[in-house]
């Protein structure tokens, strides 16, 4: 939002040679006024932008010579002069420029001389022979013919020479490039130089008028000799691959350029260009010269880029306009089209296919200007209906959704220009208001449009098109819901820009018709119901994805077009706020209507933010999104109080309140992206004060009398500037408190982001700024300290945030003041390097870089420098105390590398268990990559600590590459450290044997505890396994080594190694030469490293290894390829075929790794294909896929298997290189027949390489899958695009298909059972869906009948297989509703009938019978509903009468002789359930109440011995009752359910099976418990009581799942209770209380989420009756209880959880005795901010309850976590520490311990304060204080057993002890002031009881200076 400053012009100074400065001084007067003294005055400038001024004057100054009347020698010199300056100066110079546009005003006097100097000039340059100097010289003459009348005439005297010097340049430029191969740098320029050469040569043509008249002249003159050799050599670079293709089309151009300007007569030159491109020239019929010049282009084969670039040439230099061209231009234009349609089918790389495109659409715009006044029969030839239209419309719809954007865009341009050409080819003029109406092509058009899906993006392009040419009206006539239609389709990410753009054109050009057309303002209502509702429609009621997209790219566009709709919306959103007040998914009318306005205040359609808090929106709904529930509302709301249209717009008093309120309760957001944006809008609030800040202070400074009438001074400037430092300071407050100990990852991460915005955009003031907040003046040594201690945290980037803040702040507030301190934090930095946890390497390094950078380093270090003092200036003097405490830094941490790696390569246990060293490296990679390395000063001392760096480096990674390198690293992973698990790890070790020197890998041990390691008691003999064997750790402790920790060590190690070798490429300069004053690394030690990344990423089995090396070699390549050194530029293409060479040979010695998908192979070669620079040809690329393809195809040679599982392997990897781009795309139909072939090898490797390749290859042809549907539309593409992409697929897919079908047939009858699934899934996309009903119908008839005496069941399986899912295909197919679907299932199922034997016992094989009765469900399933006004099909059929005598003669009815030992019998079981839970509801269906004819009761299923059945016909059942319990059925029960109480409750006593034992339950809960319960006595025995009972214990004993929803189904029968007489709720007294536990029981964080959700649930559904009754049914201890259940629910990880407890405190906040204690009552909040309303409205409660003397000390408990023992804490929290050695400590992503302590603090001293009496009795008050007394003692101790840098050292139990003595210090200041001991400082608290004090209450920091 900030105002940009203009960049100041740079202009570069001219200059002069040594001998024209003579002549200007000596030619100067003296008194300086004639034009000499101003030439010398002006070259003496050093100013390029004063010289502007100085040769501006150079005119005026001659106009006053030539009064005398004569031009002296002076003025003829100074001429001469300024003609070499012009030509001196570069191109883009503007100095040029302007000396051109001054002479251009020359006197005409002086004319003459001029241009005689300029010629004479021009001509000095013409002689140049540096072949690197011709590119000046061609920019000169360029220059020269841009609007220059001098350069025009000196060119025209000179055309000769510039033709023959611009034929030489090029040739030899051209040459110059050819030795230069492989030099992608020098070749670069040299291309680019002759495209400008061409680009100049086609200039001179068209501007020199003599050419107009060349064929009159002889052939031999030298003028024409020169045209063509300039047009030789156009033809020569339109066909050379080699040069850019930039260089190619712009020779395409000259060619046809020169061709018109040579060729006689004129007439003839479309016939010419017409043979050349139709490749049929007449050799007989052109002229000699042309022949000679242009032979390869008359060839046959001319390739087809060079084709394509002629017909550039040909669309973009023939005049086309006026008819000009005639009837053979006509003829021409139709031969270029169809060359162009026959090119487009021939060329796949994607720069052609963007070339094509372009050229397409350009031919268009030629056709149109041939169009308006051309024949008759070419009219016929391209309106609508003809064949080149119809072709140039395939190829839109081929290519509208090509991957390339810019080729997508030419498709609308084609479209366009389609819909122009037929509006001029059949000449209706008022196409606009008729033409869709009368034209047929048009109507065709739109209609094809309109059918299509609308995940096809061109569709919106093309409609958009079509609205602009025949209006909307037409369009809205024949798609009436067309805006909610895509309003719909923008829930999907892809397609929301091209659906909002086409509403945007619709809305627009909808409104303008209405306009014109109204006679009054009516027409508004129109457009409303039109496009505003169906947007309201979808805000209110749309899913998430839908309504943001549409916020963001319909909303504003729409606003835009009429800003008067938003009080439109707003009224109608507002009538609906309180009724939809949405949830945690839903945003309801609440959050659209905060959505709209903060669209329409971004988008300045609110004037005034005071008028809209006015009139628009109430002060409680603003508040009411600042806390919703959902987190988009929260959101939008915030965006509507930070966003302005005006960046200096005044903050308002409200909104900083509002903001404060907001940031209170929303730091702790759990979404990335929420986070994000709140940052975001913060951000954009703070430039606004900032801003808004500057134009207070001036209004402030000018101290005007008069009163203003504008909003920005309703107030003095100086009120405004004060709230604004008051609200500043406050917020840093509240988010400084926010890093409080315990806080969480999110709040961390928002607060330090919000802070360095805030020191971002209010900076240290400089000069005479002012600015209205300071940060650095809120922060104390506390603060500093908070900071600092940020660097702990587990997550890194909190340790980014607070680094960058700190580095932000001003040295004189970031200081260290304690000597002793400072050295502790430098060695507890060094410790936390070796530490064993990977993060703490990572706060060593923050930690060092924060003390290099601070200048804050131990004195000890110094005399790791040896220069001490180093001469520089001021600016530099920070810039060489960072290097040289660097310096220090990295040679300490190198020296202690140097010894832990010599000590490494004894034993990998010791430095695994105690020095693990990638921290060390680590350290120095954060070092180097905060240090600029390219203005070094101690350069001498740096080298050796390079080479040293190198030397440890590689040392290092030969230490630990035995591990990765070993053929199974990850199979070193066995964590147990028994004797077992030792044994295991021997064997494999054994088998491993990788190359090293150390025992390890010998024996596995469990190592013993000894004072010194020594290596020669490893090489000990073990003679018993069970022998142990431990290590000290760092604190002499034993600790086991497993091998996951070695293997951690090692792999992390090579990591880090090659993370720092990359950075030492990336960022140091290089040693071009042996005597470089700056380079630090040399030549030899960039090949080293490379040959170092080489070994590693070709022998690293481990993937964590090789992808980092990956990472360091990219950086090494992309530095090769920059590189001046022509050795080092072509190492990649050596690297590259040195490797293809090894990948090829296949040798049995080859150490590359054949497994783990080639391992680092892949990566490698990435690497070195990315380094190629883009813009090139990319022959590495080409040549290497033509290798690897080869490669990656079968062949009978078995020795080529290992060659072609790495090309296999090797092509994924490239074509999921997104750096690749469309590059890769030529490859890709080559890569599936590869992946496709590769499928039928018998070798496995083979098999699966390939599988994963073409799982690739899908991903790079239909793009990423981005939902779980393998058939989404999203990720679908045509045939004919397919094809036309792709041609070579289809006659080998083809090929394919026709052997796989056969295979399908086959495998139908295979005697395996999955082959049979299998065949039949294969063949339903071998059947078109029409097609579909046949085949099944010849599938059924190949059935056997009944009276067969012999078949095959296999054969009939597979048969029924097929018929079932094609069966499934066709349901699901769009012919679903219409009566050919209907007709076509009801003759399938007379088919079906004639085998419905198959069902019966007659088929003594379960397994068909199930297939068969799977294939009836289906039917019934597709055919029950019957179409209006006609009986059902199945009905009609007879269908359901023999169901029904299926079902009656099956086993179901008569039992079952089988056991489960039958095949199929399962399967058989559920199917029979299906079809008869099936015909039981189609018989009630029909018959209403009357029940009887019903083939199979409920009751007897639920009665089956099998639980399949069981479980099958209760999931119905529950489906049923839930939806008549919520309300969503239709009709509520259907009678054949009523009164099923009595036989649910007796199957709940019997049922055994746990499945069904769960379902019964749960329709017990959803039914009625007054209609079930008083049966319990005569159904089960049991008394309600007794029920209530035998339920807790269910709750208390079963499994998980069981547990929650027996205890839903106890708290359901507890509520009836309550709801019964006084004498029932005393009978269960003893009940209530287990019930109470049972639900404290279930809220556990151990608990499973669905536990923990009953307990919500059921606190939720009690709530009117325990937590807030005005008369408490339960103990005080128990309703306490039960809110710290509902406290703890709250502080959950889990959001489910946290919004269920939510939806408690919501309901409580709704009783009729707490709605008025706040003003979110009945509101959806968000559990950050319910928390603190559900203490509020506790203890509020407790004062309604008169227990505040009761409840008082349980709460002072709660805040002193009394329960808690805090030993036992500490020691867990070490032992976690200790044992877990690479595991993360304890994080927090949501429960914050000390904000529940605030909160609780905060009502508790409210309610204390206005209670007028003491409520706690001394003995609980002095039991409490003796506690709380106790634990400061026990804290105070263990502070002092802990290290001075424990917050570093010992994080978490640090931490644990910091939360403790915050509770324990709040808990004894309330003591305190219930004894009125706090003084005045208390009273004063005391006294602040609005929200917004309360929450800046701050509990006390141990602060310590450092």
């Amino acid at each position: 939002m900030g105002v940009k400053k203009k960049k100041e012009m740079q202009v570069a100074a001219l200059t002069i040679c040594h001998q024209d400065l003579e002549t200007l001084r000596s030619l100067a007067d003296v008194e300086g006024k004639n034009l000499a003294s101003l030439l010398l005055h002006c070259v003496q400038l050093t100013d390029g932008v004063s010289q502007i001024h100085r040769v501006k004057q150079i005119v005026p100054l001659l106009e006053k010579a030539n009064k005398n009347g004569v031009c002296d020698p002076t003025v003829r010199s100074c001429l001469d002069i300024l003609a070499g300056i012009y030509l001196s100066l570069s191109l883009k110079n503007p100095l040029k420029k302007v000396l051109a546009s001054s002479l251009n005003d020359l006197p005409e006097f002086f004319l003459t001389e001029a241009v005689q100097s300029f010629t004479s000039r021009l001509q000095e340059e013409l002689n140049t022979t540096d072949i690197y100097s011709y590119r000046k010289v061609i920019d000169n003459i360029s220059s020269c013919m841009e609007n220059f009348n001098l350069g025009g005439t000196s060119i025209n005297n000179l055309l000769k020479n510039v033709l023959h010097f611009l034929q030489k340049s090029l040739n030899e430029i051209s040459e110059e490039n050819r030795k230069f191969a492989g030099n992608h740098i020098v070749q670069t320029q040299l291309m680019n130089d002759l495209l400008v050469g061409i680009r100049v040569s086609m200039m001179l043509v068209q501007k020199v008028q003599d050419f107009q008249r060349i064929y009159l002249k002889s052939s031999s003159s030298s003028t024409w000799q020169s045209m063509c050799g300039l047009l030789s050599i156009f033809t020569k670079f339109l066909s050379d691959d080699d040069l850019l293709q930039t260089v190619q089309s712009t020779s395409g151009l000259a060619v046809i350029l020169f061709i018109k300007a040579m060729f006689h007569p004129p007439e003839k030159i479309p016939d010419l260009i017409g043979s050349l491109l139709l490749r049929s020239v007449d050799y007989t019929s052109i002229p000699e010269w042309f022949l000679t010049c242009c032979r390869s282009l008359c060839c046959a084969d001319i390739s087809p880029s060079a084709l394509l670039f002629l017909c550039q040439g040909t669309l973009t230099m023939l005049d086309w306009q006026n008819g000009r061209m005639g009837p053979s231009g006509e003829a021409l234009l139709l031969d270029t089209v169809h060359v162009l349609f026959t090119l487009s089918s021939q060329i796949k790389e994607s720069t052609l296919e963007m070339f094509l495109s372009r050229i397409l659409a350009s031919w268009t715009n030629s056709a149109i200007h041939v169009l308006e006044s051309s024949s008759s029969s070419l009219k016929g030839s391209l309106n609508g209906n003809s064949n080149v239209v119809r072709r140039l419309l395939e190829y839109v719809y081929t290519h509208w959704e090509h991957p390339l954007d810019a080729l997508r865009h030419q498709t609308k341009i084609i479209f366009r220009n389609i819909l122009q050409m037929h509006q001029l080819a059949v000449e209706e003029s008022d196409s606009e208001e008729s033409g869709l109406a009368t034209d047929p092509f048009l109507f065709e058009l739109t209609e094809s449009l309109l059918r299509l899906e609308w995940h096809i993006k061109g569709k919106y392009s093309c409609l958009g098109c079509l609205v602009d040419y025949v209006g909307i009206e037409h369009i809205l006539a024949l798609a009436t819901t067309i805006p909610l239609q895509m309003l719909e389709v923008m829930g999907d990410q892809s397609l929301v820009p091209y659906a909002s753009d086409l509403l945007e054109t619709m809305f627009k050009s909808h409104k303008s018709r209405l306009k014109s057309q109204a006679v009054d303002s009516t027409w508004i209502d129109k457009w409303h119901e039109t496009w505003v509702s169906p947007l309201l429609f979808i805000l209110c009621e749309g899913n998430l994805d839908q309504k943001s997209y549409v916020i963001d790219y319909y909303l504003p566009k729409l606003l835009n077009c009429n800003p008067e709709s938003l009080s439109y919306m707003v009224k109608m959103l507002q009538t609906s706020a309180d009724a939809k007040t949405g949830s945690y998914n839903s945003r309801g009318a609440l959050g659209a209507l905060m959505a709209c306005l903060r669209t329409a205040r971004t988008h300045g359609h609110l004037h005034s933010a005071t008028d809209t808090w006015g009139n628009l929106v109430s002060s409680a709904r603003i508040k009411q999104g600042l806390i919703h529930q959902h987190c988009q509302v929260r959101i939008d709301t915030l965006g509507l109080l930070c966003e302005s249209n005006r960046s200096t717009e005044i903050v308002s008093s409200e909104e900083m309140q509002w903001i404060q309120f907001f940031i209170t309760y929303n730091l702790n957001s759990q979404s990335p992206g929420v986070r994000q944006q709140i940052c975001s809008l913060l951000k954009k609030l703070f430039c606004r004060i900032q801003e808004s800040s500057q134009t207070l202070y001036k209004l402030e400074q000018s101290k005007s009398k008069q009163e203003p009438e504008n909003e920005l001074t309703k107030q003095r400037p100086s009120v405004s500037l004060q709230q604004y430092k008051n609200f500043m300071s406050s917020i840093c407050n509240t988010l400084f408190e926010a890093l409080f100990p315990g806080s969480s990852y999110p709040t961390r991460f928002s607060a330090l982001t919000i802070l360095g915005s805030i020191a971002e955009v209010f900076p240290v003031p400089e000069g005479g700024v002012q600015t209205v907040y300071q940060l650095s003046h809120d922060i104390d040594v506390g603060r500093f300290q908070t900071l600092v201690a940020c660097f702990a945290s587990t997550f890194e980037e909190v340790k980014i945030l607070a680094f960058d803040l700190l580095m932000k702040l001003p040295k004189t507030v970031v200081q260290f003041q304690d000597s002793e301190k400072l050295q502790g934090l430098f060695q507890a930095a060094l410790e936390l390097s070796t530490s064993t946890k990977p993060y703490d390497s990572v706060t060593a390094s923050y930690l060092l870089n924060f003390l290099i950078w601070q200048n804050a380093l131990p004195s000890s270090l110094s005399a790791y420098v040896k220069t001490q003092h180093v001469a520089c200036g001021d600016g530099d003097k920070s810039a060489t105390v960072v290097e040289r405490n660097t310096l220090m830094v990295i040679k300490c941490l190198l020296e202690n590398l140097e010894e832990e790696v010599s000590r490494a390569g004894n034993s990998l246990l010791q430095a695994a268990a105690s020095f693990p060293m990638y921290g060390r490296v680590h350290c120095i990679t954060g070092a180097l990559q905060k240090l600029s390395l390219n203005g070094l000063q101690l350069v001498s001392e740096w080298r050796p600590v390079v080479e040293k760096l190198l030397w440890v480096s590689y040392r290092l990674s030969a230490v630990v590459s035995p591990v990765i390198q070993s053929s199974s690293p990850e199979g070193l992973i066995p964590m147990d450290t028994d004797s077992e698990s030792a044994s295991r790890l021997q064997t494999i070790l054994s088998e491993i044997q990788p190359r090293d020197t150390n025992d390890y890998f010998g024996q596995a041990k469990i190592l013993k505890e000894h004072d010194s390691f020594d290596l020669e008691d490893l090489n000990a003999s073990v003679p018993n396994i069970d022998t142990s064997l431990e290590i000290k750790g760092k604190e002499g402790k034993t600790c086991d080594v497993t091998a996951q920790m070695v293997l951690v060590c090692c792999w992390r190690s090579m990591k880090e190694v090659a993370l720092l070798l990359g950075t030492l490429c990336q960022l140091l300069p290089m040693q071009s030469v042996p005597a470089s004053p700056d380079g630090l690394l040399t030549v030899e030690q960039v090949k080293e490293i490379g040959d170092y990344f080489k070994q590693h990423l070709l022998q690293s089995r481990h993937r964590g290894a090789f992808e980092l090396a990956y990472t360091g070699f990219v950086k090494l390549t992309e530095i090769l390829k920059r590189c001046p050194d022509v050795s080092l530029q072509k190492l990649p293409e050596q690297w590259l075929w040195n490797v293809l060479e090894e990948i090829k040979c296949s040798d049995p010695s080859s150490k590359l790794c054949v497994t783990r998908r080639s391992a680092g192979i892949p990566f490698y070669i990435q690497a070195l294909l990315a380094s190629e620079p883009k813009k090139g040809k990319m022959d590495l690329l080409k040549i290497t896929m033509k290798e690897l393809i080869s490669l990656a195809e079968p062949t009978d040679d078995s020795s080529s298997t290992v060659p072609q599982v790495h090309a296999l392997n090797i092509l994924r990897a490239l074509y999921r290189d997104t750096r690749l781009g469309g590059n890769i795309i030529p490859y890709v139909a080559d890569g599936a027949k590869a992946a496709i072939l590769g499928f039928t090898s018998p070798v496995w490797a083979v098999r699966n390489s390939s599988t994963l390749l073409f799982s690739t290859l899908i991903t790079r042809i239909f793009g990423v899958k981005r939902g779980k549907d393998e058939l989404s539309k999203k990720n679908r593409m045509t045939g004919s695009e397919f094809f036309s992409r792709f041609p070579e697929l289809y006659p080998f897919l083809l090929k394919q298909l026709e052997a796989v079908a056969n295979t399908v047939e086959r495998c139908g009858d295979s005697p395996f059972y999955r082959s049979r699934e299998m065949a039949a899934r294969a063949l339903v996309p071998f059947v078109m869906i029409d097609e579909i009903p046949d085949t099944i119908r010849t599938l059924l008839a190949k059935l056997p009948n009944c009276t067969d005496q012999c078949f095959r069941q296999n054969h009939i399986h597979g048969t029924l297989l097929q018929v079932y899912h094609l069966l499934q295909a066709f349901s699901d197919s769009k012919y679903r509703m219409n009566t050919y679907f209907q007709q076509e299932l009801a003759d399938i199922a007379v088919c079906t009938k004639a085998k419905l034997w198959l069902a019966e016992r007659q088929n003594p094989c379960l397994v068909t019978r199930a297939v068969y009765i799977d294939i009836l469900f289906l039917l019934t399933c597709c055919l029950d509903k019957p179409a209006k006004g006609t009986q059902p099909v199945l009905e009609h059929l007879g269908f359901w009468e023999e169901v029904r005598r299926i079902i009656s003669g099956s086993e179901l009815i008569t039992g079952f002789p089988y056991t489960f030992m039958v095949p199929g019998l399962p399967q058989y079981l559920q199917s029979l359930t299906k079809l008869a839970i099936a015909a039981v509801w189609a018989v009630a269906a029909q018959a209403g109440e009357q029940t009887r004819d019903v083939p199979i009761s409920f009751s007897q299923l639920l009665e089956s011995s099998f639980p399949e059945v069981r479980l099958l016909t209760l999931e119905t059942l529950l489906e049923r009752f839930s939806a008549a319990a919520s309300g969503l059925g239709e009709k509520g029960l259907p009678p054949l359910l009523w009164n099923m109480g009595g036989m649910f409750l007796m199957l709940a006593m019997k049922e055994n099976h746990p499945e069904c034992f769960c379902k019964i339950l749960k329709i017990l809960h959803c039914m009625d418990t007054s209609e079930w319960l008083p049966q319990t006595e005569c159904c089960i025995h049991l008394t309600p009581k007794e029920f209530l009972i035998w339920t807790m214990d269910i709750a208390s004993n079963e499994r998980s799942d069981i547990q929650s929803v027996a205890l839903r189904l106890a708290s359901q029968v507890i509520a009836h209770h309550m709801q019964a007489c006084v004498e029932t709720r005393d009978s269960v007294a003893l009940e209530l209380k287990q019930w109470v536990q049972l639900v404290v029981s279930s809220c556990g964080d151990h608990l499973p989420t669905e536990s923990r959700l009953a307990a919500a649930e059921v606190l939720t559904s009690t709530t009117p009756f325990f937590l807030t009754n005005p008369h408490p049914i339960l103990g005080l201890q128990d309703t306490l209880a039960l809110w710290r259940c509902v406290f703890t629910l709250l502080q959950s990880e889990e959001q489910a959880i946290r919004d269920a407890a939510t939806e408690t405190v919501t309901t409580a906040m709704s009783q009729e005795n707490t709605c008025q204690l706040t003003e979110f009552a009945f509101c959806q909040v968000d559990a950050s901010i319910t928390l603190d309303l559900a203490l509020a409205v506790l203890c509020d409660l407790l004062q309604q309850w008169d227990q505040l003397a009761t409840g008082l000390p349980v709460l002072l408990g709660w805040l002193l976590g009394e329960g808690d023992d805090l030993m036992v804490c500490v020691e867990r929290a070490h032992q976690v520490e200790e044992d877990y050695l690479f595991e993360k400590a304890e994080v927090n992503f949501w429960a914050e311990t000390l904000i529940f302590v605030k909160y609780l603090y905060k009502h508790l001293f409210h309610l204390l304060s206005k209670s007028s009496w003491r409520p706690l009795s001394p003995e609980s008050r002095r039991h409490l204080q003796r506690t709380a007394s106790e634990q400061c003692h026990l804290l105070s101790q263990l502070f002092r057993e802990l290290p001075p840098t424990a917050e570093f050292l010992r994080t978490v139990e640090f931490t644990r002890l910091r939360i403790q003595e915050e509770r324990t210090l709040a808990c004894l200041r309330l003591l305190a002031f219930l004894e009125g001991k706090e003084g005045e400082d208390t009273l004063a608290l005391s006294a602040s009881d609005s929200l917004a004090e309360v929450n800046q209450l701050t509990l006390p920091r141990r602060e310590t200076a450092y």
